[in-house]
């Protein structure tokens, strides 16, 4: 037995990763968990298993180890599920959300097996405040490898009622679609999606300003300034006063919130999307073209297809998700402002009605954009 990682790990979105998959694979991506009788460690996209905690951001106990042979099974843990896994590539590794690898685990492509074991998922609201405050751990996880002949999942021990949730959760899902379902799923209008996202650039006239002057950086800056100016003409000028540190952080933030709220965070390719934003690595996978990335997005059949209302009033519907991929694609402009500017007006637009919470939480998460300017 190696034990490959003994220590605590970060989770944001009660989730993390174990991620070993080819440089440009551009498979058609299905729910995590579908086709699968367990909810706490999917693994039904190849080189990818998606961890769920109990604990929804903060710190766990984590254990990662590797085995030549199947490991008896250790009854002290209140959960334990099982999965099959193959390594897509020779690096295989642990990889909090939105973040790099914390450890790898060094396997061969070849078959294996892996047991997922939880302790403490069953997590309250004063937990989650605790930890957060720095106070001593609640859950605790256990990875195992070993190789082993493909085979279905299974749940091998279920006690708490978070892991009932999630295994509900898993038993609910469609199972992912065959080769011959893939070849026959019909693709979207390219013509109709593309009519939305043209919508989503709607401006403002050049005079409407509301009557304060705007920098002469937030002239030259391109975009939809014009859009989040008519949202929040103060939250506007706040980010244009920001350094270019600090803008980079709030496209970064905008996007990693857009792809939540457009439940897109739970498919590998955005989650190393956004880890490939705060390496400040190019974005990779089917984001490493834009008009490849379209194409690819719109063919996926698993990926949710949510209409929300426009911003700036009912006159027309924009496709979430659409909008959580142009915020990632404004993150990586050139110009830090605009870079800001239009990843929060994409965030907005992925909020819908709602684009005020979105407002609300960008001043919280960065209270520099509460002071005077």
């Amino acid at each position: 037995m190696r034990t490959v990682y003994d220590g605590v790990l970060e989770v944001s979105y009660r989730q993390f990763s174990v991620e070993s998959r080819p440089d440009g694979a551009h498979e058609e991506e299905v729910a995590h968990s579908a086709g699968q009788s367990n909810g706490l460690c999917g693994g039904a996209n190849p080189g990818y298993l998606f961890l769920t905690t109990g604990l929804h951001t903060g710190r766990v106990g984590l254990t990662v180890e590797v085995h030549e042979a199947e490991p008896p099974i250790d009854e002290r843990w209140e959960e334990i599920v099982e999965v099959s896994f193959r390594p897509g590539s020779t690096e295989t590794a642990v990889v909090p959300w939105g973040d790099g690898p914390l450890c790898s685990l060094g396997l061969p492509i070849a078959d294996h097996r892996v047991r997922y074991c939880a302790q403490g998922m069953d997590t309250t609201p004063d937990d989650e405040l605790s930890v957060l405050d720095g106070g001593p751990v609640v859950d605790h996880y256990l990875l195992q490898f070993w190789p082993a002949e493909p085979a279905a999942d299974r749940v091998v021990k279920q006690t708490t009622q978070s892991a009932a949730y999630w295994h509900d959760r898993a038993r609910a899902l469609p199972p992912p679609p065959t080769p011959e379902e893939r070849a026959e799923a019909e693709r979207p209008r390219r013509e109709a999606e593309e009519k939305i996202v043209r919508d989503a650039e709607w401006q403002a006239p050049a005079g409407e300003w509301g009557g304060r002057e705007p920098s002469q950086a937030l002239r030259e800056a391109g975009g939809d300034k014009w859009g989040l100016a008519l949202l929040d003409r103060d939250l506007v000028d706040a980010v244009d006063t920001a350094d270019a540190a600090t803008q980079r952080a709030i496209a970064r933030w905008a996007v990693s919130r857009a792809i939540v709220r457009a439940e897109l965070h739970t498919f590998y390719a955005f989650a190393r999307a956004v880890r490939d934003l705060h390496t400040g690595e190019p974005l990779s996978g089917p984001f490493e073209d834009r008009e490849k990335a379209w194409k690819w997005l719109f063919a996926q059949k698993n990926v949710p297809r949510t209409f929300v209302g426009a911003p700036h009033g009912p006159r027309d519907e924009l496709l979430q998700q659409a909008m959580a991929v142009r915020a990632l694609f404004a993150a990586v402009e050139e110009d830090p402002l605009r870079a800001a500017l239009d990843a929060v007006y994409a965030a907005a637009a992925t909020y819908g009605g709602a684009y005020p919470d979105l407002l609300a939480e960008v001043r919280e998460a960065f209270p520099e954009l509460n002071r005077p300017t």
